[in-house]
């Protein structure tokens, strides 16, 4: 049995996202002028307009952990990908602390923190994702980018992929317009996770989320337009 009867309480299990990332209109952002447009037509003559990975996010009522799911071995880079693609994420519900393992470039970061506070809105609309019955609500991070994320109250763990969380349950799909990138569960499996499941690996510079921040902010001060996009993948 993998998918759960509507109205039913899940609280513990397992849940498969698909990452989606536009590639083209990733790419189309940085064609400012004639060359540059030539270039991107070059590359979307050779390369698929979405590109798909998978993650999984294994959770209890008390704790989750995210990390890279089927096909996490095939390290392949897409033009427009940014970096921290293959995050892993432990957060744990009982001390409010998060601890994420992040590949930057050639660092890798540890980061160790207090859960990720947003200030979400809740807005009316409804959709139904996995056989859950979900509710939309918006946030931001970074100040001013926008972040939709769609959540159940059937599965009450507040988590989701990434660093994500603070609603009151399960954020079942995620949308970052500005960089055009979703992550939509696609199934559910209600098996309670073992503990050596929330394993994660300590190895890395040890930082704050905002230590992190500032780091990345400094490390590529020099890369014009590049830079800013680059942060907010890193800082997910």
């Amino acid at each position: 049995m993998s998918l759960v009867a509507k109205g039913q309480y899940t609280t513990a299990g397992k849940i498969e996202y698909e990452k989606k990332l536009n590639v083209y209109a990733q790419i189309m952002e940085f064609a400012t002028d004639d060359g540059d447009k030539e270039w991107v037509e070059q590359i979307k003559a050779t390369t698929p307009q979405f590109k798909s990975t998978f993650f999984d996010l294994y959770f209890t009522n008390t704790k989750s952990i995210y990390k890279p799911g089927k096909d996490a071995d095939n390290d392949t880079r897409t033009m427009g990908e940014g970096p921290a693609k293959n995050n892993t994420v432990l957060t744990d519900y009982k001390t409010r602390q998060v601890k994420a393992a992040k590949q930057v470039y050639e660092q890798k970061f540890f980061v160790q923190d207090s859960i990720r506070k947003i200030d979400w809105k809740e807005k009316d609309e409804i959709r139904t994702i996995a056989n859950y019955k979900c509710h939309k609500a918006v946030g931001k991070i970074c100040d001013s980018v926008y972040v939709v994320a769609f959540y159940t109250e059937d599965i009450p763990t507040g988590s989701g992929p990434e660093m994500f969380g603070g609603l009151p349950g399960m954020i079942m799909e995620l949308a970052i317009p500005r960089l055009h990138t979703t992550w939509t569960a696609t199934k559910v499996e209600l098996t309670a996770p073992n503990e050596t499941d929330f394993a994660i690996n300590e190895k890395g510079k040890k930082v704050t989320e905002k230590e992190l921040y500032e780091t990345i902010q400094a490390s590529l001060k020099d890369w014009g337009k590049w830079a800013t996009k680059n942060i907010w993948w890193v800082v997910l």
